[in-house]
């Protein structure tokens, strides 16, 4: 994939840490010139606006921002609900919108949005997220439909357990939990953010050029499971 973004213009949101920061590492590397756009549902859109007008094309949107809050569904504030529906869905639909201008000027772009395993799973204490999350996925599928016309392709990734900022915040630090909650996966680790990254380069480059409205799942085998307890002892050695 060495240069295959050369000349290309991205725009990545949420790109000051995480899986955000490491796909636009990634994409800078393969060639392409960045920008890293904030996550605020108004600014964002201008951002993208922007970079069309003076770098004159937009190819790529990585949508990578969000925000999380925790809190049983009865304990959760509306406040919190609100702000995590709104960094994390509803700025994906502005900046999709806005990225869609551009790209239907040059006659394609492709656009990828960072979902999650819980926008395909439930979680205790994360209603909003879950909701969110999914909304990402189907907003998705609705997307790719609409666009493929006017060439623009649209899938999602749905990362699993990555070792980020974000996560280490939610797991308080804490080696014994960090050390449950890892076992988990069947991989037994915490991905890397810059494995999700590839997986978001592979769907934003050429290589992926038949699919469209795509979710590509990266969690080291956490969905895998039905969630049935073991029926055949020893099976998991």
């Amino acid at each position: 994939m060495e240069g295959c973004f050369a000349e290309r213009v991205a725009v990545v949101t949420g790109g000051a840490s995480g899986i955000g920061e490491a796909t636009a590492r990634a994409l800078a590397a393969e060639g392409a010139r960045v920008v890293v756009a904030d996550c605020d549902r108004e600014r964002g859109p201008r951002v993208a606006s922007e970079t069309a007008r003076r770098l004159g094309r937009l190819d790529i949107l990585v949508a990578s921002a969000f925000s999380t809050a925790f809190g049983s569904i009865q304990s959760l504030g509306l406040a919190e609900w609100s702000r995590t529906i709104d960094v994390t869905l509803t700025a994906v639909f502005t900046g999709l919108r806005a990225a869609v201008l551009a790209m239907r000027q040059m006659g394609g772009g492709v656009v990828v949005n960072v979902a999650s395993v819980s926008g395909l799973r439930g979680d205790r204490g994360l209603s909003a997220y879950n909701a969110a999350k999914a909304g990402v996925i189907n907003l998705t599928r609705a997307a790719a439909l609409e666009l493929a016309p006017a060439g623009i392709r649209v899938n999602a990734v749905c990362p699993g357990l990555i070792d980020t900022p974000a996560l280490q915040r939610a797991l308080g630090r804490v080696p014994a939990r960090e050390a449950v909650v890892r076992a988990a996966v069947p991989l037994g680790r915490f991905g890397r953010a810059e494995e999700v990254a590839r997986a978001i380069l592979f769907l934003a480059s050429d290589a992926a050029s038949y699919i469209t409205g795509a979710t590509l799942v990266v969690d080291g085998g956490l969905t895998a499971w039905s969630g049935i307890p073991d029926l055949v002892p020893g099976a998991g050695a």
